[in-house]
C-alpha cells in the first residue's frame, strides 16, 4: 500500500467509523451468532499473498460485525464503559501511526513524561494528597498485581525476590468481598496464597468497615503473619474510600492499593 492509497482508505475508515458511532443504536447490543459461526466464515489457511482493502474490508462487514458486541451501545450496560470517545479514537490513530514503544524514558522522553503529568492530575481529580504516584498498566488485573508484587517486596524488606518466598515471612492481604476477582489472582499468582487473603465485611453502602479491618490486621500481626497490602475498590458494584482504608493499612505499616472494580466473580481455580 502506497500513501495515496493509505490517505483514501484512511478517509473511508474515518467516515465509515462517525457513521458507526453516530448510528451505533441501530445494531443489536449482543452479537446475534452461534459459537464457531465466525471462525467457520474464516479460511483455515492463511492467504499466500495480501488482498485489496476494499476486500478486507468487506470481510470485516460481512464476517466480523455480526459477531461483534457492541459495548458503544447507549443500552450496554455490562462490565464497565468503553470509552471509546471520538477523541480517543483520533489519538488511538496518531499513537499507532508513531509506533513508539515507551517502556524506558530513552525510547520516547515525551510518552514518559506524559504519563507522568496526566496521572499526577487524576490524582489532583480524585482528591488524593500529594505524594501518590503511580504508571499506567495494561490492565486493572495488571495494575493489582503490580501493587501486590510491590506491597509483598516492601513488607519483607525485599527478601522475597533475592532469596524466594520461603526466606520471607508469610504476608497476608486485606479487601472486602465487593473487589474484582482478579484480587484473589494476583494473591495466588504472588506466591502470598488465597488463604491469607482476608476479605473484610461491609457496610449498607458496601464500603470497607475500618473497624473489622483494624481487628483483622491486628489477629494477623498477633498470629507473626506481616501485614502487607489493603486493596481498595472504586467505582462499580463494590466501592470503598481508599483514604480510609488507607489510614487503617499505614497504621498497620503496609500498603494500601485501590483499583477500579467491575462485578465481583468467582476467583478462577
Amino acid at each position: 500500500m502506497d500513501f495515496e492509497e493509505f490517505r483514501r482508505h484512511g478517509h473511508a475508515f474515518v467516515d465509515w467509523m462517525a457513521d458507526y458511532l453516530e448510528g451505533v443504536e441501530r445494531y443489536p447490543v449482543r452479537a446475534q451468532t452461534r459459537p464457531g459461526e465466525i471462525a467457520a466464515r474464516l479460511p483455515d489457511a492463511p492467504p499466500r499473498q495480501g488482498e485489496p482493502m476494499e476486500a478486507i474490508f468487506a470481510d470485516f462487514q460481512r464476517d466480523v460485525l455480526p459477531g461483534i458486541t457492541h459495548w458503544q451501545h447507549p443500552r450496554f450496560f455490562a462490565y464497565f464503559p468503553a470509552n471509546a470517545s471520538p477523541p480517543s479514537i483520533l489519538a488511538e490513530m496518531l499513537t499507532a501511526t508513531l509506533g513508539a514503544q515507551c517502556m524506558l524514558w530513552q525510547t520516547s522522553p515525551a510518552a514518559t513524561e506524559m504519563e507522568t503529568k496526566v496521572l499526577d492530575w487524576l490524582r489532583q481529580m480524585t482528591g488524593l494528597p500529594e505524594g501518590f504516584h503511580g504508571v499506567i498498566q495494561d490492565s486493572a488485573s495488571g495494575a493489582i498485581l503490580c501493587a501486590l508484587l510491590t506491597a509483598r517486596e516492601r513488607a519483607t524488606g525485599w527478601r522475597s525476590n533475592a532469596q524466594g518466598l520461603h526466606a520471607a515471612p508469610q504476608v497476608a492481604v486485606y479487601t472486602s468481598g465487593q473487589t474484582h476477582s482478579a484480587t484473589e489472582k494476583g494473591v495466588r499468582i504472588a506466591g502470598i496464597g488465597s488463604d491469607f487473603l482476608r476479605k473484610i465485611p461491609v457496610d449498607d453502602e458496601f464500603a470497607m468497615q475500618p473497624a473489622a479491618l483494624e481487628a483483622a490486621i491486628a489477629a494477623d500481626k498477633a498470629a507473626g503473619l506481616v501485614s502487607a497490602c489493603v486493596v481498595a475498590s472504586l467505582g462499580r458494584r463494590g466501592w470503598v474510600p481508599s483514604i480510609r482504608c488507607g489510614r487503617s493499612a499505614r497504621s498497620a505499616g503496609g500498603t494500601a492499593s485501590s483499583s477500579t472494580s467491575t462485578p465481583p466473580g468467582p476467583a478462577p481455580p
